[in-house]
């Protein structure tokens, strides 16, 4: 019995390590404290989602995250330029967190349950959702596309948002963005669906184009923060931060400086 029970004892403790191992691992998240004594705030952000977040003719990050990011430098530590531009990839922006690689990110983080599960969503910086571009200079409301032919990407949230607001509109699927603009250079399709933030430097990008006043859907964009009692007061300074800018009117005048609907 002695060696049944310590054997037992032996598989609970090595269990539980395991499943705190796998299921539990440590965040190195910077606290408000640490990034403080750095001198640097260090932000992950996309280097190539015009005008949210990209590189000018000379290289330099520019867009409404990137100011943003700025801006949040400045509330935490005085200076603008206190801040690190750490380029992610989508597939990076919430483990750059989750692993501390990054004290914040602003990356079009868009609000969903899962990623609430894992970190901490700030308040919504701006509104984003579905939008139509066209070449077509006679398209220029919604109903104008009611039995027209629409590129969307294969797979994307857009789809179910586009059936339901033109459910006799001809969907063509592509797999990227450069495919849907040779269609409708091609004549192939009248109109692309997708992020209004994306479509917006798509139109900038190429000026023949135009964008529909329209917003079909709606997801909130957030800034990317650790969980955690310990990041308490990061939290309620970038919180702060967000809430107070969009009652004084500069996110919104930020958004329409980089041409954001």
């Amino acid at each position: 019995m002695w060696i049944s029970h310590r054997f037992f004892s032996f598989s609970l403790v090595i269990g539980w390590g395991a499943a705190s191992w796998v299921g539990l691992a440590p965040v190195q998240s910077a606290e408000l404290e640490e990034i403080e004594k750095r001198g640097e705030l260090i932000v992950g952000v996309k280097d190539n989602l015009r005008p949210l977040g990209f590189r000018d003719a000379s290289g330099n990050l520019q867009g409404l995250e990137i100011d943003i990011a700025r801006r949040l430098a400045e509330e935490l530590l005085g200076n603008p330029d206190a801040v690190v531009l750490q380029p992610v990839k989508n597939v990076e922006r919430i483990n750059a967190v989750l692993e501390g690689k990054v004290d914040l990110t602003i990356a079009r983080v868009t609000v969903t349950d899962s990623r609430s599960r894992l970190v901490d969503l700030s308040r919504p910086y701006y509104l984003d959702g579905t939008g139509l571009v066209t070449k077509d200079a006679s398209i220029t409301r919604l109903g104008d596309l009611t039995t027209k032919t629409i590129a969307v990407l294969h797979g994307s949230s857009t789809i179910p948002v586009i059936r339901y607001a033109l459910p006799s509109a001809k969907l063509v699927g592509v797999d990227s963005y450069q495919q849907g603009h040779s269609l409708l250079d091609k004549g192939e399709a009248d109109a692309f669906a997708a992020d209004n933030s994306v479509l917006a430097g798509w139109v900038q990008d190429y000026p023949e184009y135009h964008m529909l006043p329209v917003r079909l859907s709606g997801e909130a964009l957030s800034v990317v923060m650790p969980k955690g009692l310990q990041y308490l007061k990061l939290r309620q300074k970038v919180n702060q931060a967000i809430t107070r800018w969009q009652a004084e009117g500069w996110l919104s005048e930020r958004a329409a400086v980089w041409g954001l609907p």
